[in-house]
């Protein structure tokens, strides 16, 4: 693939924060509408463990476990020690962006996080060139992916990664299985509806996901199938062969960052796991 042509793609992946697999199915109306059309489908990914915050996201944008990353818990607060999707990226030339949790910035661009001077972050140098970075959970999803559009409308990147985070939080408040937690749910699918036919009109690859799920109690970082099954919303089948699925459990995990390199048109880390 030449250059040029990598440039050309583009892609965009939103991460649910806490969203589990049967909720989306049930909630996200709209992505069960392009699903239901044939345009979209969906597939259960299991997490890894822990099924937490911190230790997931590295996981997705890095394709490897805990045991290898050392990002174990969710207090371990420091830069990631392996080549994430942002890093590789921009190495092949393309440019890159976040709307997020701190905690992303933390992994992949500086750490500790100062909300004084690292909310905004536009460094070319950096391996998210062009970061809005928020602290608080509460904070809107509506803000979060009004921010994201800004990030996309005026640097125009190859990478935009999207991390909210409003689903997590009603279900630590109020747990899994609330109306507060479905909610929540159903809010997101109304953006969802908003953006996704923006992203594609303009070219855009979509990848829709979370890190972990939530039990009834309002926890995760278990085994538990509610604590650790989540969706992944394609457009049209997965473009790569389909690596074996564990059991009946799904996908796993892991097959994330090297799906989304897929997307971009740029080649895996040696560590991640390969498709075939």
């Amino acid at each position: 693939m030449s250059s040029a042509e990598a440039e050309a793609k583009k892609l965009v992946v939103v991460v649910l924060d806490g969203l589990r697999y049967d909720a989306a199915r049930k909630y996200l109306g709209y992505m069960e509408h392009l699903v239901e059309q044939g345009e979209m489908a969906c597939y259960q990914v299991q997490s890894q463990l822990p099924s937490l915050s911190r230790p997931l996201y590295e996981v997705l944008l890095t394709g490897t476990p805990v045991a290898r990353n050392g990002i174990t818990a969710n207090h371990i607060a420091r830069l990631s020690r392996e080549q994430s999707v942002f890093h590789l990226a921009v190495a092949a030339g393309l440019r890159t962006a976040a709307a997020a949790y701190h905690w992303v910035g933390e992994l992949y661009n500086r750490a500790p996080f100062n909300p004084v001077t690292d909310r905004h972050q536009h460094d070319e140098n950096q391996a998210i060139q062009h970061g809005i970075f928020y602290f608080e959970d509460h904070y809107p999803d509506s803000h979060l992916f009004l921010d994201a559009e800004h990030l996309r409308t005026t640097y125009d990147p190859n990478f935009l990664y999207i991390h909210s985070m409003n689903i997590d939080d009603m279900g630590h408040k109020h747990g899994g299985e609330s109306k507060q937690y479905e909610g929540a749910v159903r809010a997101v699918d109304g953006m969802l509806a908003t953006l996704v036919p923006l992203w594609r009109s303009q070219g855009y690859e979509v990848i829709v996901t979370s890190d972990h799920g939530m039990n009834a109690m309002g926890q995760h970082g278990g085994t538990e199938p509610e604590e650790r099954n989540v969706p992944l919303y394609v457009f049209g089948e997965l473009p790569i062969p389909s690596p074996k699925l564990q059991g009946n459990q799904g996908l796993s995990q892991l097959y994330l960052a090297p799906l989304m390199c897929h997307y971009l048109g740029i080649g895996p880390s040696e560590a991640m796991v390969k498709w075939e």
